[in-house]
């Protein structure tokens, strides 16, 4: 029964992967790219892509061979881990994007459907929809990798927090689109209504792309979540002594600091270690330490540091 209810859970989590692939895909194809326009992340220098060479390179096809060479740095420069989903998100979103791409009447534009009048909703309705799409993907414990790898290395090497090298990464990208002889402002200014919206709508999904979250757990199985956590996650856990005062009995409550990522892994490992474990979760938006932000002072304040050594 057990086994069942396993293969019907990685079923669901799959086909839910697929449909936010398709969704996220739908963003693009049907909305940002027959209106010629770009946002950020690495499907927006795909689509840049795509239009300075008047269509030759397909974005669907740079998205895959750029994601790539990005995780094949990654592993060479830092030894990150790639999971199979991740993977298969990049497969699928690549070609949702080119039997999306094939489907004019589901495109906005003139004469079809899906047609806006007012250009100012398309990258709106375009931000939605990626938020939701790539919300699905993380909530499910994916990834759709581009931008994402490249933060994790600058962050890595350089003293700047990963929002700092989102939010510069994401202007760089918009900045490109200017660099094309037939856009002007007003095409970047449609990319930053497009990366606002995006931004606003993720926290609806699943709490926030950079966020983090504080947990407290309550369970009799106390150690065996520890030992996940530790173990498995390679995140560090805190176990305070606490009293029920109903019950008049000790209690060991864990307090865990995760970032958000790994917030749907680790709550389904709470459910099935100890389906009983009573949680509170806490948003948190600035969390500094191993494993998180670093407390940054910028380049020169290391090298004195290093200096003083």
């Amino acid at each position: 029964m057990k086994k069942n209810n396993k293969i019907l859970k990685y079923i669901w989590e799959y086909l839910a992967l697929t449909l936010a692939c398709f969704v996220f895909a739908i963003a693009w194809e049907c909305f940002m790219i027959p209106n010629g326009m770009s946002a950020g992340g690495l499907m927006g220098l795909c689509t840049v892509i795509q239009y300075a060479t008047a269509g030759v390179i397909q974005a669907q096809y740079s998205y895959v061979v750029i994601n790539v060479l990005l995780i094949l740095i990654a592993v060479l420069a830092m030894g990150i881990g790639f999971g199979f989903k991740t993977i298969y998100c990049i497969a699928v979103s690549s070609l949702a994007m080119q039997i999306v791409s094939g489907l004019t009447v589901m495109h906005c534009i003139p004469g079809e459907f899906f047609y806006v009048r007012e250009t100012l909703l398309i990258p709106i309705i375009a931000g939605v929809l990626e938020a939701v799409g790539i919300g699905l993907v993380i909530r499910y414990g994916g990834s759709t990798g581009g931008t994402d790898i490249v933060a994790l290395m600058i962050n890595k090497y350089w003293p700047v927090s990963l929002s700092t090298a989102f939010f510069v990464l994401d202007f760089v990208v918009v900045s490109l689109l200017l660099l094309l002889p037939d856009k002007v402002f007003a095409d970047a200014c449609y990319g930053l209504v497009e990366i606002v919206t995006f931004m606003m709508i993720i926290d609806i999904v699943v709490g926030g792309k950079k966020s983090s979250y504080q947990l407290m757990v309550f369970s009799d199985k106390y150690d065996e979540i520890a030992d996940h956590i530790v173990g498995k996650m390679e995140r560090g856990v805190t176990v305070l002594k606490a009293q029920g005062w109903y019950t008049k009995r000790d209690k060991n409550v864990l307090v865990i600091l995760i970032n958000q990522k790994e917030f749907p892994g680790l709550s389904r490992a709470i459910k099935e270690i100890d389906p009983r474990a009573f949680m509170s979760v806490s948003p948190t938006h600035n969390v500094y330490g191993e494993g998180f932000d670093e407390i940054k002072a910028g380049i020169k304040s290391i090298k004195k540091k290093n200096g003083a050594d």
